[in-house]
C-alpha cells in the first residue's frame, strides 16, 4: 500500500482556491511530509495549480530526492539566495499567495516577503491540517504498530519494577525497549512518576526511588514511519489502598463510559461531558482533568482536541486518546489512556495492554 501524494496535493489545492490563492507556502515540517513524504528539516513547500517545489539545501537534498515524486526539488545556496528570493525564482507570476500563519513567527515572514513580488500575500490557519484530520488505512496501520511496540515494551518494563528502583531507570527502559523493537524514537519525552509525583500531569521522572504502596503512572509512545502512539497505565506498587482503588475505578469508568459514547458524528463536548459527568459525580471532581483527549498522527496532539465547548464532530477515520485522570496533589494521581480509530458505529482501540493496577 502506497501513499497517495496526489490526492493530497488536489485536495489541498481545492482548499487554496476556497482562500483564492494561487499557492500556498508551507513551512511546517509535518506537513511537508504529509504531502510529500520528505522526512527531513529545513525545507519549504511551494504548492501551486501550476506547479510545485520542495525547496532545501545540500544537507538534505539527495534525501528529498530519494523520498519524494512528482515534485521539482530545488537546492538553494543558503549564503547566496535568500529564501524570498528562491521562492520568487520559482513561482515568479502568483497574484494571491497563502502562508501557514502558525509556522512562520513575524520577523521570518518579514524577511521572507520584503523578497515577493506578489500582488497579495495573507495568512491562513490548519489549512493542511484539517486535511490530516481523517486518517487513511496506511496511516492507521503505522499507528497501530507504533501501539503494538509501546504494549510490548511496556509489558517488558514492568519485570524490572521493584522497591528502590528510580523513575528515571525505568524511563530510560522503557524507552530502550521501544528503540530496539523498531520505533524511530519517542513520541514524546516518557512520563514516568511515583506516589505523589503521579500527580503532576506532565511530569519528568526524577531520581525517587519507588517504595511500597507508591502509584506508578507511565505515560509513553514510539513512532513508525513519523507516527506516534501515546498510552498512559498507572499501578500500584503493592496492595493498593481503599482511597487508591477509589480512584482508579472511578477514571476507569469514565474512560470505559467515554469509549462507549465514541461514533461518528457524536461532538466534541457531548463525548467530554459523557466522562465528566463520572468524574463530577465523584468525591474526587475539583481533582479531575479538564480535557479527555486530543488526536493524534503525525504530531502528538492534533485536532480535534475532545474537551469542553468545542462543537465539531468527530468522524470516521480520526485517530484519537481518551484519557481521562484525576491528579490529586501531595497524594497521586491516576491517568488511563488508549489510542483509538473512530469507525461508523463505534472505535477499534489500537492499544492494547491490560488495566491491571496492582504489580
Amino acid at each position: 500500500m502506497n501513499v497517495n501524494y496526489q490526492l493530497r496535493k488536489t485536495k489541498l489545492l481545492q482548499s487554496l482556491k476556497q482562500h483564492q490563492a494561487d499557492m500556498m507556502i508551507i513551512s511546517n515540517r509535518q506537513n511537508i511530509r504529509y504531502l510529500t513524504g520528505f522526512s527531513g528539516n529545513a525545507a519549504t513547500l511551494l504548492m501551486s495549480q501550476d506547479a510545485s517545489y520542495l525547496i532545501t539545501d545540500y544537507r538534505y537534498f539527495e534525501r528529498a530526492c530519494a523520498e519524494t515524486s512528482d515534485i521539482e526539488v530545488v537546492k538553494r545556496d543558503r549564503d547566496a539566495e535568500r529564501l524570498g528570493q528562491c521562492i520568487a525564482r520559482c513561482l515568479p507570476s502568483c497574484e494571491s499567495v497563502a502562508f501557514e500563519a502558525a509556522h512562520f513567527s513575524v520577523e521570518q515572514w518579514r524577511l521572507v516577503a520584503a523578497d515577493l513580488p506578489y500582488q497579495n500575500l495573507f495568512g491562513v490557519a490548519g489549512c493542511v491540517e484539517s486535511l490530516r484530520e481523517v486518517k487513511d488505512e496506511l496511516e492507521i496501520s503505522y499507528i497501530q504498530r507504533a501501539a503494538q511496540i509501546a504494549d510490548e515494551s511496556l509489558g517488558e518494563m514492568l519485570s524490572l519494577v521493584r522497591e528502590g528502583v528510580q523513575e528515571r531507570d525505568l524511563a530510560l527502559e522503557i524507552d530502550y525497549k521501544m528503540r530496539s523493537k523498531g520505533s524511530e524514537g519517542i513520541s514524546f519525552d516518557t512520563i514516568l512518576l511515583f506516589g505523589e509525583r503521579s500527580a503532576l500531569p506532565h511530569g519528568n521522572p526524577s531520581n525517587r526511588r519507588l517504595k511500597v504502596g507508591d502509584l506508578l503512572l507511565v505515560d509513553f509512545g514510539a513512532v513508525v514511519n513519523g507516527y506516534r502512539s501515546d498510552m498512559t497505565r498507572t499501578y500500584v506498587f503493592g496492595k493498593p489502598t481503599a482511597k487508591q482503588t477509589s480512584i482508579f475505578n472511578t477514571v476507569q469508568h469514565a474512560q470505559q463510559r467515554a469509549l462507549e459514547s465514541v461514533k461518528q458524528g457524536i461532538d466534541y463536548n457531548s463525548l467530554n461531558q459523557v466522562a465528566h459527568q463520572v468524574l463530577a459525580n465523584s468525591p474526587y471532581a475539583q481533582f479531575a482533568g479538564e480535557g479527555l483527549g486530543h488526536s493524534l498522527g503525525l504530531d502528538l496532539h492534533e485536532q480535534p482536541f475532545i474537551k469542553p465547548n468545542v462543537p465539531n464532530i468527530l468522524q470516521a477515520g480520526n485517530v484519537i486518546t481518551i484519557e481521562p485522570g484525576i491528579y490529586i496533589p501531595e497524594f497521586g494521581g491516576v491517568r488511563l489512556e488508549e489510542d483509538i480509530v473512530v469507525t461508523e458505529h463505534g472505535h477499534q482501540c489500537l492499544t492494547k495492554a491490560p488495566q491491571t493496577f496492582e504489580l
